[in-house]
């Protein structure tokens, strides 16, 4: 009944605005229905009326971790430390999770880096210099014209019959076709 004990606490906090454990109690049932910005926001304010209070710290922290907010986090459980160092809590659970995280964090954005790097490496081998005025690129270039000048010579006329039949008909200069035009449709 998380939603329940949120409404009271509201209620709790019209009375005392400035009681600094209704904030913090509020703080870890918002994380546990998941609701962080609430959560941060209820942890900061129990912060601000107590900066004193560790158990307010640890708990910006771990709101702040829910967030991502790694660096944050790190920072409030220190502040939680520096406040009551002999919590074990804090060392063994919260700090301790929160630097893995951040080593994590970091050799994710250390291979993506890597892997971007890599990304720009393969871009740049796959796009070969050409020398456009070598023999071989000059003698496919004469071939291409060679070829095309064949074609151009030679006149090319596909026919379509009345009855749906095609027909490729190649005229030369010193033959001309001639066609029935009541039977074909010129098509090209």
């Amino acid at each position: 009944r998380y939603r329940e004990a949120i409404h009271k606490w509201d209620e709790a906090l019209q009375l005392t605005p400035e009681d600094a454990t209704l904030y913090e109690m509020k703080s870890q049932v918002l994380m546990t229905l998941d609701e962080m910005f609430p959560a941060v926001h209820a942890a900061e304010m129990a912060v601000q009326r107590n900066p004193r209070s560790w158990d307010a710290w640890q708990t910006l922290g771990r709101a702040q971790l829910g967030l991502g907010e790694i660096a944050l986090a790190i920072r409030s459980f220190q502040v939680s430390l520096h406040i009551f160092p002999m919590n074990p809590e804090v060392w063994k659970e919260d700090l301790s999770w929160a630097r893995k995280l951040q080593e994590q964090q970091k050799a994710t954005k250390t291979e993506a880096v890597q892997a971007l790097a890599k990304g720009k490496e393969l871009a740049q081998e796959s796009i070969p210099d050409y020398d456009f005025e070598s023999d071989e690129i000059v003698a496919v270039c004469a071939a291409i014209a060679e070829k095309e000048k064949a074609l151009a010579a030679a006149k090319t006329v596909v026919i379509v019959s009345a009855s749906g039949t095609v027909e490729t008909l190649t005229e030369k200069e010193n033959c001309p076709t001639t066609l029935d035009e009541t039977l074909f449709i010129r098509a090209r």
